[in-house]
């Protein structure tokens, strides 16, 4: 017989209403909030300044920094991928929120999080013509 991880199926519902709750909020936004398309491209008229779709806004905004900012953000995404398989890393004998042995990968996924929320948000609301800084609202 296989070995099998106990869980509580109480932790499984929060789950599933958490994702119910997201999901129906996102197409409430979705439905509300036009969406920023811009007109067909046309060389003659680049808008400026030219941004990304909202969703990969921090990347322009890291790589406005430097052309050699991009690595850190493909270090960090493979580490993202090789997370499970990494030393250190325990596999989960029960699941729980904030595990003990897990603390470093939780808070890990939370300031990186929060640092592209920040990114975002500098590269939306404070970047003008030409990507200088500035004031927009």
């Amino acid at each position: 017989m296989k070995k099998y991880i106990k869980s509580d199926p109480f932790f499984f519902q929060i789950i599933k209403h958490s994702m119910a709750a997201i999901l129906l909020l996102v197409v409430a936004l979705a439905a509300l909030l036009p969406a920023p398309l811009l007109t067909p491209a046309d060389l003659s008229r680049v808008p400026n300044p030219s941004r990304a779709a909202w969703f990969l806004t921090w990347m322009q905004e890291v790589v406005s920094y430097s052309k050699y900012a991009i690595y850190p953000i493909l270090l960090l995404g493979g580490l993202f991928c090789v997370l499970p398989w990494l030393p250190g890393v325990a596999s989960a004998e029960q699941a729980r929120w904030w595990p003990q042995d897990q603390r470093w990968v939780n808070w890990l996924t939370i300031v990186s999080f929060l640092v592209i929320v920040a990114l975002t948000i500098v590269a939306f609301y404070f970047r003008g013509e030409n990507w200088s800084f500035g004031w927009f609202f």
